[in-house]
C-alpha cells in the first residue's frame, strides 16, 4: 500500500540570487508560495503536484541564473504537514521598514505608523517584489528622495508593483508597470485593488516599446535584460532612469550602453554586492 504524500514540499535554496528572477526562469505555476530571507529561498509545491521533474525544472533555472563555471546553490527538499506551512508561510513575512517613511506589511501584520508614514500591504504570492531583496530595496529608499509630487513613473519589470505604488503614495500624479509576465500582472492588480488604487496605476502585461516619456523611469532588471533595453529605456526617459538588478563588475558596461543613448550616470547605491544607478540627460562631473 502506498503511503500517504505530503501536504507541503519547502524547497530551500542556499542563495542569494533574486527570488523573483528565479521564479521567472522556473516558470512554474504549480509553486504555491514563496519567500526569501537572507541567502535562502524557500518555495512551496503542494505534496501531491511534486515530482522529481519539478526539482529538474529547478535546477536548470538555477544553472540559468549560475555564472558560467560556479556551482549550483545547495537545493534541500522537505516534506511539510499542512500546519507548519501555515505557520512557516505566517512568520517568515514581517513588516519591513525602508528609508524614513515607507513600510510594507502582509495584511496578517498591523504596524503603528505615524501619520508621514505610508504603507503598502503586499502578501507574497508569484509575483516578487516586497522590498526585502538589496535591489528593491535600493529603488525605495531612491524614490523616497527622488519624488517631489507630480510626476510620471514608468516601472518596467514591475512585477509585484511596489515601486509603482510607492512613488504613487510619495506624491507621483501617475504610474504605469510594464511586465511580460501574465501572473506578475495578475497579482499586481490584486495588489493595487487590495491598497485602493484607481485610475492612477494602470498595468499592462506588455514588453517595453517606444513612444510616451515619463517624468522618471524605474527599471529593476537583469545586465542582459539592461543592455538589451537600453534603446527603448532612453526613449521613454524623460528626465530621470533608475537602474537596479547589476553586480556591482557591471558598472562599466550599463554606462557605456546608456550613454551611446546620451543617459550618463549620476549616481549610485551598493549593497550586498548589488548596484543601482541613476541616469540623467546631463552628463555628470564623473563622465560617461
Amino acid at each position: 500500500m502506498s503511503s500517504t504524500p505530503p501536504e507541503w514540499i519547502d524547497v530551500q535554496i542556499r542563495s542569494d540570487a533574486d527570488a523573483g528572477e528565479l521564479l521567472g526562469f522556473l516558470d512554474d505555476q504549480e509553486v504555491q508560495g514563496a519567500w526569501q530571507d537572507g541567502e535562502s529561498i524557500h518555495l512551496y509545491w503542494p505534496g501531491r503536484s511534486w515530482s522529481p521533474e519539478h526539482l529538474a525544472r529547478l535546477q536548470r533555472a538555477l544553472r540559468q541564473l549560475s555564472e558560467e563555471g560556479q556551482l549550483l546553490p545547495e537545493v534541500l527538499v522537505e516534506s511539510l504537514p499542512h500546519q507548519d506551512w501555515n505557520r512557516r508561510w505566517a512568520e517568515s513575512v514581517k513588516p519591513l521598514w525602508i528609508g524614513r517613511r515607507i513600510v510594507i506589511r502582509p495584511s496578517w501584520e498591523s504596524v503603528a505608523a505615524r501619520p508621514d508614514q505610508i504603507e503598502i500591504v503586499l502578501d507574497p504570492k508569484q509575483a516578487f517584489g516586497t522590498g526585502h531583496h538589496a535591489t528593491t530595496g535600493m529603488l525605495l529608499e531612491w524614490l523616497e528622495e527622488l519624488i517631489g509630487g507630480g510626476e510620471s513613473v514608468l516601472d518596467v519589470g514591475t512585477g509585484s508593483a511596489i515601486l509603482a505604488m510607492v512613488a504613487l503614495r510619495l506624491g507621483a500624479a501617475r504610474a504605469t508597470g510594464l511586465d511580460n509576465d501574465p501572473v506578475a500582472i495578475d497579482c499586481a492588480r490584486e495588489y493595487a485593488r487590495e491598497n485602493r488604487f484607481g485610475e492612477e496605476l494602470i498595468l499592462r502585461c506588455e514588453t517595453l516599446s517606444k513612444g510616451e516619456t515619463f517624468d522618471l523611469v524605474l527599471a529593476n532588471l537583469d545586465r542582459g535584460t539592461l543592455l538589451l533595453l537600453a534603446d527603448d529605456l532612453a526613449a521613454v526617459t524623460g528626465s530621470r532612469l533608475l537602474v537596479s538588478g547589476l553586480l556591482v563588475g557591471q558598472r562599466q558596461e550599463v554606462a557605456e550602453a546608456f550613454g551611446r543613448h546620451t543617459l550618463y550616470p549620476l549616481a549610485e547605491r551598493e549593497r550586498d554586492g548589488w548596484l543601482a544607478m541613476e541616469f540623467g540627460r546631463t552628463q555628470g562631473c564623473e563622465g560617461a
